[in-house]
């Protein structure tokens, strides 16, 4: 048998090697970078022998499959550091994605956000260590007798074939397995930061026990680090829970868990979105309806939401008869549809409503506005003709087009199609899908498919939009429905006399209103346009004697439909301007001597430090303007 075998390099010249020589051993300058390699296309970590004549190749940190590598070695570390802590901890398989990892673990105690410093330090000390991680490469069958002692590792391997083979590292006392080769060179996993302890059901399934997590970002280059700590940093200053509190917009309560009580300030805010849209909605002839907060169980059976929505429901009795609170406004707008008879002239009837819905979501799901029990929906239902659908869809994308660009929102677009648990004829959905489509392409929009995540009822357009972090949330949605309209026999006399079913287009513009309130807030770092500011103008008196000339220009202000404060107190002026200043008001007015005889202000805006002089009278008529116009800036 021969002792040398002939690889061929990446690039294309061959070379005699030893035979059971491993690609750490042959990687060459031009790999040095490499953290993983390849034999025969088959991607292996650099322990590998070479035992025939091969083609080999290598990835190094900016490749998918080294930053993969990366991110299981990191997964191994972090366990490790985990049981150093906590030798009781008995972990599940390591998962993750792109940038980020988690590791879920059964601890005997509740995990704070304050050890992943110390987590953090004792990862770094075993990479400047160069501590060794030790590999195999087992069938499932194999990797299930390493792990017998673990029956969360052991229930993900039972899920597996016996023969598939598996990657298995250990490291000091843990072990893991994966299924791609994990980074041995630890210095190739030290850009990394731990970002937070949650709660984590076994498997996604709240019927199962509930684990801790440990969430992890991982990068290949320490610029990517640093940028993302960057980033962390701006989201924590701009986080909306924070703001929250510091702004007085809103608060919870362990006594209604998840459900949001709105503030004086948060509330302005919030009647001032509503009456926004409210006005944008008129001028398009939406009519508005209120529909009850609790309505029979049945109707819920009978709108198909029962068998998709029961375990996320609220229930209630009345008497003997079983109720639930609405967890969409849908079925309410079919029975006012229904109420009376309706005529081909009558359509569209676009049909709208902020309504309050509860949905009920697991606790570790909570995340303060932006995942409630209970929010306002913005929720518009068109009943049109068929030959109505493709105006109504570009009207609805136009309202949505009208609204985001008063917040300066840049959008994308996605078409979701037919889901695995639709109801109804697929060769309805094909039309949908096909007409929504249709006037996508129509007005020009570039959208993409998001095969299967439509409603079990209709296939949808969703609207994402972009924060100033550059972060997407999905808030509009505009969906067709060919089936609601049959499960509550809706009809309408058409030309013939005769009696034919409405198509039922479901709308929605900020989505949930609160979470659309809390996206602003971290968008604007609490320093909302003039028309939202809870308050518009703080009035700041320079000594005692200025109090009541202070006191008849908030009159004014107030009588000229301008929000505004006043500060009389006896305090120190500059102390009183820095308050103003962190309550993000975005006009600052010194009151003196000067400005009471000259009627000419001051002007401080927030967050500058440039000082406008400005008459009262055009003073009121900017801030009129800038409320009238609705601009986004200041």
């Amino acid at each position: 048998m021969s002792k040398e075998v002939e690889v061929v390099l990446p690039n294309g010249n061959k070379q005699e090697v030893a035979k059971d020589t491993t690609l750490f051993e042959i990687k060459d300058s031009s790999a040095k970078q490499a953290v993983v390699g390849s034999i025969d296309g088959e991607v292996v970590d650099l322990s590998t022998p070479i035992d025939h004549n091969t083609e080999i190749l290598f990835y190094d940190r900016s490749s998918k499959e080294g930053m993969t590598a990366i991110r299981h070695t990191v997964s191994l570390l972090l366990e490790e550091a985990i049981k150093e802590l906590f030798p009781e901890a008995l972990f599940a398989h390591a998962q993750g994605s792109g940038q980020g990892m988690w590791v879920d673990l059964r601890v005997n105690q509740p995990l704070s956000v304050l050890i992943l410093k110390d987590l953090e330090r004792h990862m770094k000390k075993q990479i400047k260590k160069g501590v060794r991680i030790e590999s195999a490469r087992l069938t499932v069958s194999e990797a299930k007798e390493v792990f017998k002692e673990n029956e969360l590792k052991l229930f993900a391997l039972n899920q597996l074939d016996n023969q598939l083979p598996v990657f298995i590292y250990t490291l000091g006392n843990v072990s893991e397995f994966f299924f791609e080769p994990a980074a041995l060179d630890l210095s190739a996993a030290k850009h990394f930061t731990l970002s937070k302890v949650s709660g984590a059901y076994w498997q996604g399934d709240a019927k199962n026990e509930m684990l801790q997590r440990v969430n992890c970002a991982v990068f290949s280059e320490e610029s990517q680090l640093a940028a993302h700590l960057e980033f962390l940093a701006e989201s924590e200053k701009r986080s909306h829970q924070k703001l929250g509190k510091e702004l007085d917009l809103f608060m919870f309560s362990d006594e209604a868990p998840g459900m949001p009580f709105y503030l004086e300030n948060g509330l302005i805010i919030r009647n001032e979105l509503q009456k926004f849209l409210r006005e944008l909605q008129a001028k398009y002839e939406y009519k508005e309806v209120q529909t009850p907060l609790i309505m029979n169980q049945r109707l819920w059976e009978q709108s198909g939401h029962w068998d998709h929505y029961k375990d996320n429901m609220y229930f209630t009795k009345v008497g003997d008869e079983d109720y639930a609170l609405k967890p969409m406004n849908c079925p309410g707008h079919c029975l006012i549809f229904k109420d009376r008879k309706r005529s081909y002239r009558d359509l569209p009837i676009r049909m709208a409503e902020f309504g309050q819905v509860h949905r009920h979501e697991f606790s570790g799901a909570l995340n303060g506005l932006l995942r409630v029990r209970t929010f306002c929906q913005d929720d518009a239902h068109i009943f049109v003709r068929r030959d109505q659908i493709e105006q109504e869809i570009a009207l609805a994308l136009k309202v949505i087009d009208e609204v985001y660009k008063i917040f300066g929102f840049e959008y994308s677009v996605e078409l979701s199609t037919r889901p695995d648990d639709f109801m109804g004829e697929i060769e309805l959905w094909d039309e949908a899908e096909a007409s929504l489509g249709k006037v996508l392409t129509d007005l020009g929009y570039k959208y993409n498919i998001n095969e299967g995540d439509g409603a079990f009822y209709g296939p949808k357009i969703d609207i994402h939009i972009k924060d100033a972090l550059n972060r997407s949330h999905q808030c509009a949605t505009v969906q067709l429905d060919f089936q609601m309209p049959g499960k509550f026999d809706l009809s309408y006399i058409d030309e013939q006399n005769q009696a034919a079913r409405p198509v039922m287009i479901h709308r929605a513009v900020f989505g949930s209103l609160d979470r659309f309130l809390g996206i602003l807030i971290e968008h604007y770092a609490g320093a909302f346009p003039v028309w939202l500011a809870p308050k518009q103008v703080e009035l700041i008196s320079v000594a005692q004697a200025h109090e009541a000339g202070v006191e008849q220009l908030f009159r004014e202000f107030n009588e000229a439909g301008i929000r505004v404060e006043k500060d009389v107190r006896n305090e120190k002026l500059g102390k009183k301007i820095r308050e103003a200043e962190l309550r993000k008001v975005p006009y600052i007015l010194v009151i003196g001597d000067k400005e009471l005889s000259e009627e000419t202000f001051s002007l401080r805006k927030h967050g500058s430090q440039e000082v406008v002089e400005m008459p009262k009278a055009e003073l009121i008529q900017m801030i009129q303007k800038q409320v009238q116009t609705k601009v986004h800036q200041y």
